[in-house]
C-alpha cells in the first residue's frame, strides 16, 4: 500500500451533470427576466407621458349665473359712477354757493357803506340848514324860529289837527284814506276837511298855492320835495319845525322834524 493512499485529494469533487444543468437553467431564467424587465423599462422611459384634464361643461344654468353676475357687476359700476358724478356736482354747487354768499356779503357791505355815507351827507346838510336858519333869525333877515313855533288858527288848525290824527296809519300807493294814504292822498284829504279841493298828485299840489320860503313857513303850508311842478313827495307843515307826511310803506304816516328830510320848497293855500 502506498504511503500516500490515505491522504485526501486536494481536487474538488466533481459535481453531477444534473446539478450543473439545473443551475444553468435557473441562471438563464434570471437573465431572461432581467432582459425583459430592462426592455420594458426602456420602453416605458422612451414613451412620453400625456396627462388629460377634463374641463367642466358650461351648462345653461351656469351660463345664466355668469351673465347675471356680469349684469350685477355692470350695474354696481354704473351706480358708483353715478354717485361719483352726484358727489362732484354737489361739491361744485357748494363751491358756487360759497362764492355767491361771499359776493352777496360784499355787495351788502358796499350798500351799507353807501347808505352810511348818504346819511352822513344828509346830516351835514341838515346841520347847514339849521345853522342858516339860526343865522337868519339872529340877523332879522328871516324868522324860521318864530314861524316854527307859531300856533295854527282857523282852517290851518283844522288841517294840522287832521294830519296829526292820521299819524301811525299805513302808507299805500294810491290810497286816500281813511285807513291808509299815500303822500298826496293825505294832503288832499286834509284840505278837503276845510272845503278846499286840491289836485290829486304831488306834482300839481306843489304849484297849487303861493310859493313861500322855507324860512317863512306857517302851519298848514304844503311842503314838497323835488321841483315845483315836478315834485315827487308832499307833506304838511304843522309848526314847531315839524311836518306830517305819508312817507313810505315802511314808516306809514309819521310826524318828523324838518331836519329829518329837508323839503325843497313850500306853497301856501290858506
Amino acid at each position: 500500500m502506498s504511503h500516500t493512499a490515505h491522504i485526501r485529494s486536494h481536487r474538488k469533487p466533481r459535481r453531477s451533470a444534473s446539478t450543473i444543468a439545473m443551475r444553468t437553467g435557473v441562471a438563464g431564467g434570471v437573465l431572461s427576466t432581467l432582459a425583459v424587465a430592462g426592455a420594458s423599462g426602456a420602453a416605458h422611459a422612451a414613451e412620453p407621458v400625456t396627462q388629460t384634464l377634463e374641463l367642466p361643461t358650461l351648462t345653461a344654468d351656469l351660463a345664466a349665473q355668469v351673465a347675471q353676475s356680469a349684469d350685477v357687476t355692470q350695474q354696481a359700476a354704473a351706480s358708483y359712477q353715478l354717485q361719483a358724478e352726484r358727489d362732484a356736482a354737489a361739491a361744485k354747487a357748494a363751491k358756487q354757493a360759497k362764492a355767491d354768499l361771499a359776493e352777496a356779503k360784499k355787495k351788502a357791505e358796499e350798500a351799507a357803506r353807501k347808505e352810511a355815507a348818504e346819511r352822513a351827507s344828509r346830516a351835514a346838510e341838515r346841520t347847514t340848514l339849521s345853522a342858516s336858519s339860526d343865522t337868519g333869525s339872529s340877523t332879522g333877515t328871516g324868522s324860521s324860529t318864530s314861524t316854527s313855533t307859531s300856533t295854527a288858527t282857523g282852517s290851518a288848525a283844522a288841517v294840522v289837527s287832521f294830519v296829526q290824527a292820521q299819524v301811525g296809519k299805513a302808507y299805500v300807493s294810491g290810497a286816500t284814506g281813511p285807513s291808509a294814504y299815500d303822500c298826496s292822498g293825505l294832503v288832499q284829504a286834509a284840505f278837503k276837511q276845510v272845503g278846499i279841493s286840491l289836485p290829486r298828485v304831488s306834482q300839481a299840489q306843489s304849484t297849487a298855492g303861493t310859493q313861500v320860503g322855507l324860512d317863512n313857513l306857517q302851519p298848514g303850508d304844503i311842503l314838497y320835495w323835488g321841483g315845483a311842478g315836478s315834485a315827487y313827495h308832499v307833506g304838511v307843515y304843522v309848526g314847531g319845525g315839524m311836518f306830517v307826511g305819508a312817507q313810505n310803506s315802511s314808516t306809514g304816516v309819521v310826524e318828523r322834524p324838518l331836519s329829518y328830510d329837508p323839503p325843497s320848497g313850500a306853497v301856501r293855500v290858506l
